[in-house]
């Protein structure tokens, strides 16, 4: 099975749809899937649900497929840094599920291991928690969230073999596992792509089988923030 594609958008085709339920990896403008999420916004698929910690800023990231009214609802834990972001969905024009990060993560984790629902303690109480089924055990409160299960997959990886076993390059690891696992398709863009059998199996982070197609690409890293001090 071919898994190694020449480009985002080559690596994308036929599997785009409107309407259709997207997971993506990072967190803030770390460990993004920048190429697949420009290729999607070159390919001009349309209201999109997307499950990510944040929408990146106003012009990287997810954030620009916010600037082409792209994304008809996000499924995040974080606002900040994204003035636009905050813009639609004050005035309206964008839906908005909050999620505590935790619960985000084990929510695409949970759909990725076949898993429709689980009880957490997180968000009893408040906002989070309205029109949830509520159970208790020991005299604690649970509020049962939903698994998800995305159409498709886009995340960033530091290494892959030709079968698609990934390794993540330290805090770039955050949502990307989770939200590779919960896709029905996962496209994954990567750094470098080595030849099978070249990398240590007890270091893999993610398995190929939950792998369906690899890119491989130059990345722009950018600092969200960049934090310096005086030059002596």
């Amino acid at each position: 099975m071919k898994k190694v594609y020449g480009s985002a958008t080559e690596a994308l085709d036929g599997v785009l749809f409107d309407g259709m339920l997207i997971a993506a990896g990072g967190f803030g403008l770390c460990g993004i899937p920048e190429l697949l999420i420009a290729a999607i916004r070159d390919a001009g698929t349309k209201d999109l649900t997307v499950a990510s910690n944040n929408a990146g800023v106003d012009d990287f990231g997810l954030g620009v497929l916010l600037q082409t009214r792209q994304v008809k609802k996000m499924m995040s834990s974080y606002v900040g840094e994204n003035a636009e972001f905050m813009r639609q969905y004050l005035s309206g024009e964008l839906e908005l599920e909050f999620n505590p990060q935790g619960t985000l993560a084990e929510r695409m984790r949970a759909g990725g291991s076949g898993i429709p629902g689980f009880y957490t303690k997180t968000g009893v109480g408040t906002v989070i928690a309205e029109g949830k089924e509520v159970k208790s055990w020991n005299g604690q409160d649970y509020i049962l969230e939903e698994g998800i299960f995305a159409d498709l997959a886009i995340v960033k990886a530091w290494k892959a073999d030709e079968t698609g076993n990934l390794l993540f390059r330290k805090t770039a690891r955050n949502f990307n596992p989770a939200a590779a696992m919960c896709g029905k398709i996962c496209v994954v863009e990567v750094e470098e792509i080595v030849p099978t059998g070249s990398l240590d199996p007890d270091k893999i982070h993610l398995p190929g089988v939950y792998v369906h197609r690899i890119i491989q690409g130059e990345h722009e890293k950018r600092i969200e923030k960049r934090t310096t001090r005086p030059a002596a």
